[in-house]
């Protein structure tokens, strides 16, 4: 009989436990319809409080070994932060743009600068959000924290990135690692310190058919180009073109889907607390449907809206009259206050509701679907962890939600 080893006078290790979602699908997509309806009477700002209750729901809801996770965050701290930020970078936003006048006319890269001291910002705030999201985190009463430097972060993923770029992409496995490895060994449950194991090899070798991909359909546009100029079989290069076109696009979604599924199961393996341990099953085509629904959804609102502004157009040429100017006048009438307030209320009701849409599939279910795959090893090394750790700011959240940065 097979038996577990485990040092005398301590308990033995339990077998793995899976992680649990409990939240109802109608419960969430109810809180970010009402949201996306706040959202819209508020001009977007009740986003701070929609974005802590449905971070409070996902928490609440996850679950293991029969223990939920909580989250403290709250609403106005996002807010404050937002202004925080605000308040830096819309004046670094104006002088840049009246020295950018000036210096366009003497050099045409004077753009760069902002550029990248823009993105160095979005790498500070996404650690930063990072570390305010983590200090929210409570289990079993005992909160989650964070320290390390955001700006040393955003050096490291500035040169990293700079790698990438002259590997055509190839060095992107290692610096997810590398910077996956920095922030969790800065990440700490009490007095247990993170680690992450993940290996960039091991990140490309499980995906290195989706570096292909892009070169070889390069070479199969050129092959359909090359087909449409030296044969009969296609009746212009146009055509081929707009083929493959097709072709690519209706790739896209499933390369993309294939990639994030192998993202997720390679960046969880490698999440360590202590002795406590993660490891994921999720299958690669585990997300496949669930982007194929939001593009499906986008056209359906997106037809749902090019109906409406036709119909207020037209609705607009009824009541000027029944000649033959109508639609002249009401395309005159457009550019007027009442034209501006429809068609602004219009699109911003477009936004918000691809918003619910991408809420509910891709972060809801992509949520739900991750945690089924999820098991933990060695949870009994966290029995006896002592609290520890302060919170953190909501500046990087502010930073992160300013720069469209911002994540979960």
């Amino acid at each position: 009989m097979n038996q577990m080893s485990y040092v005398p006078g301590q308990p033995p290790p339990l077998p793995p436990l899976t992680a649990t979602f409990s939240g109802s699908r109608g419960e969430f997509f109810r809180l970010v319809s009402r949201g996306a309806a706040i959202e819209l009477i508020t001009l977007g700002f009740y986003r701070f409080w929609l974005a802590t209750d449905i971070r409070r729901h996902l928490w609440v809801n996850t679950a293991v070994d029969g223990d939920a996770a909580e989250y403290t965050g709250r609403g106005k701290e996002l807010l404050i932060g937002f202004l925080f930020a605000m308040a830096i970078l819309v004046p670094i936003y104006l002088v840049y743009f009246l020295i950018g006048v000036e210096a366009e006319r003497y050099q045409g890269f004077a753009s760069a600068p902002l550029v990248i001291s823009f993105y160095a910002f979005g790498q500070f705030a996404i650690y930063r959000a990072r570390r305010y999201r983590l200090t929210r985190t409570v289990w079993r009463g005992i909160r989650f924290w964070m320290d390390g430097s955001g700006w040393a972060y955003a050096g490291r993923a500035m040169l990293w990135t700079l790698l990438t770029v002259l590997t055509l992409g190839l060095a992107w496995p290692w610096r997810a690692a590398a910077l996956e490895r920095y922030k969790m060994r800065h990440s700490h449950y009490g007095d247990l310190r993170g680690d992450f194991e993940g290996r960039g090899w091991d990140f490309f070798k499980r995906a290195w058919y989706l570096w292909l991909a892009p070169p070889a359909a390069t070479a199969a546009v050129s092959l359909l180009m090359y087909l449409a100029f030296n044969s009969g079989g296609w009746p212009s290069a146009g055509v081929a073109g707009a083929f493959s076109a097709i072709v690519l696009l209706v790739l896209a979604p499933f390369l993309y889907a294939q990639f994030k599924a192998v993202e997720w199961s390679w960046w969880l393996s490698g999440i360590r607390f202590g002795g406590v341990r993660l490891d994921s099953t999720l299958a690669g085509d585990a997300f496949y449907a669930l982007y194929w629904k939001v593009i499906a959804w986008f056209f359906l609102l997106s037809i749902a809206s090019a109906a409406y502004f036709s119909a207020v157009l037209a609705v607009t040429a009824q009541l000027l009259g029944p000649d033959g100017g109508g639609l002249q006048r009401a395309q005159s009438l457009s550019n007027q206050m009442p034209a501006l307030v429809l068609g602004g209320l219009g699109y911003i009701a477009w936004i918000l509701a691809l918003n619910v849409v991408m809420r509910l599939y891709l972060v809801r279910d992509i949520w739900a679907t991750v945690l089924e795959s999820v098991q933990v090893h060695g949870i009994e090394a966290m029995a006896n962890v002592a609290a520890k750790g302060d919170l953190a700011s909501a500046l990087g959240e502010g930073f992160a939600d300013g720069l469209d940065v911002a994540g979960f």
